[in-house]
């Protein structure tokens, strides 16, 4: 397996890894945090998607995707803090004036599971965030203390995966997802 971590530029793989299975859809693409919630909840279908490509254009783009033999098979949502909800949320403290990077979704495909993707894309958005001259990034997982965490929930990564990655919790959350507490966790890049 060799996998690749690249900047999310080209809209028909980040498509690939995150877009929904119905052209009508009014979900996914990993934008609730990303924009605002009233753009995010007016968006639908091909609007949607047309919004994904405009991101995916920008500098930074809206992430990083894993890639096996060209194949993009995981993704990571990764951007500076200032220009997400996490820079408003209630429920995820803001605990200082860091010029931050959230990384808050991760998705590996299936078939591809179970094979350290997700430690790939994190390592790769780490990477990516450094080479941007982020000071630190921020992740908010499941504090699962080991428990099974349900597919659909597992987006936000768990504390043991972030804590492999050299991340530490700065911060408890009033989040919760899937009954489990979030955390805010970090990792100092300088």
């Amino acid at each position: 397996m060799s996998i690749e971590v690249r900047a999310a530029t080209v809209f028909d793989d980040v498509a690939a890894v995150v877009g929904p299975r119905s052209p009508t859809a009014t979900v996914c693409f990993c934008l609730s945090y990303r924009i605002g919630s009233r753009e995010s909840r007016a968006l639908r279908g091909p609007a949607r998607a047309e919004r994904v490509r405009e991101l995916c254009a920008q500098d930074p783009p809206p992430g990083v995707l894993a890639y096996d033999d060209g194949v993009p098979v995981g993704w990571a949502a990764l951007h500076p803090r200032a220009g997400t909800a996490f820079a408003r949320s209630r429920t995820i403290p803001h605990v200082d004036d860091e010029d931050a990077w959230s990384l808050w979704c991760l998705r590996v495909r299936p078939g591809h599971r179970g094979r350290g993707i997700m430690h790939a894309l994190v390592d790769g958005a780490v990477a990516y965030a450094r080479e941007r001259g982020a000071p630190v990034v921020e992740a908010y997982p499941v504090d699962n203390d080991g428990a099974r965490v349900e597919s659909t929930m597992a987006y936000v990564g768990t504390r043991a995966l972030f804590e492999r990655a050299g991340f530490v919790k700065v911060s408890d959350t009033t989040s919760v997802l899937d009954g489990f507490p979030r955390i805010l966790m970090r990792l100092d890049l300088r």
